[in-house]
């Protein structure tokens, strides 16, 4: 049987289990995904030792992503570029490491856009320059671009951004001011925020989305609330708009086909289920 994980510290608001337990009784499969909460001074002696334990591998949420990245013994191209890991397995007795976060992002996209939806997106703005921002930089590179921007309160974070994924990059990387928004917006056909505001309990994003093109698309990667004031806004401005949960859903796709030898569906069923938890977590 084959057994996989999610290891954090705090775990118990992670609901991967959900999401891999569905699949894993869709597909009649023999296997096993659990939570493990493990404490900072013990998160070293884990990764060591959890194929010892029985673990074809398993994913890393916070705060173990970078640590995650600078204890596994071979990391994919895109982990290195994202600088940070949430999926781990084992291929011929050596830890990888792997960032989905990217993927997520760009197959929930893929799949709430339809494919070829890059052809009518020239420019991009991503708001924030956390970890999730450079996983979407990361993801929308791999598409046809002209630019990406990326805007922060700090500036000098969304430097770091463009500095670390700029080197070979077929798609310019900028950095905009987050007061210097409304010259940017208008020529964004895609608006993503990545940022914690609008999320239960935070305070709103608000940005003039007035003066953005009218085939823009908004994305959001909060999912809690899944409409984010954000994407009311767009939504009043007839924009089209991509909500959070799509990522968390796509994002465990790699990762379960690694573990457990399929290669896992995001269906409307699966999103239901998810949706019931959010709604009984209110």
């Amino acid at each position: 049987m084959a057994k996989a994980f999610v290891v954090g510290h705090p775990i118990k608001h992670s609901r991967s289990p959900l999401i891999h337990g569905h699949w894993l009784k869709a597909y009649g499969l023999d296997g096993s995904y659990e939570r493990i909460d493990v404490a900072p001074v013990n998160f070293g002696d884990f990764l060591a030792s959890f194929h010892e334990r029985g673990f074809a591998g398993g994913n890393v949420t916070l705060p173990y992503k970078e640590a995650a990245y600078l204890g596994v013994a071979r990391r994919t191209e895109r982990a290195q570029r994202v600088g940070a890991v949430n999926t781990l397995w084992v291929e011929d007795g050596v830890i990888w490491g792997d960032n989905t976060d990217a993927l997520g992002f760009i197959g929930n996209l893929d799949a709430s856009l339809g494919t070829g939806w890059e052809q009518d997106v020239e420019t991009a703005l991503v708001l924030g320059a956390g970890g999730a921002a450079r996983a979407v930089v990361a993801g929308l590179q791999d598409r046809p671009l002209k630019r990406i921007f990326v805007a922060n309160r700090t500036l000098a974070k969304a430097e770091d951004i463009a500095r670390d994924l700029r080197p070979g990059s077929a798609v310019s990387i900028e950095t905009s001011p987050w007061e210097a928004l409304g010259r940017v917006i208008p020529h964004a056909q895609l608006i993503v925020n990545t940022t914690s505001l609008g999320m239960t309990g935070q305070p709103p994003l608000t940005i003039d989305l007035s003066r953005a093109p009218r085939n823009a698309v908004v994305a959001d990667i909060v999912y809690v609330p899944l409409e984010t004031p954000l994407l009311a806004a767009a939504a009043a401005h007839n924009l089209r708009t991509v909500d959070g949960l799509g990522m968390l859903l796509h994002q465990a796709v790699p990762g379960f086909r690694r573990w457990f030898g399929v290669t896992p569906e995001v269906t409307p069923a699966l999103r239901a289920v998810i949706l019931a938890d959010l709604e009984a977590s209110r």
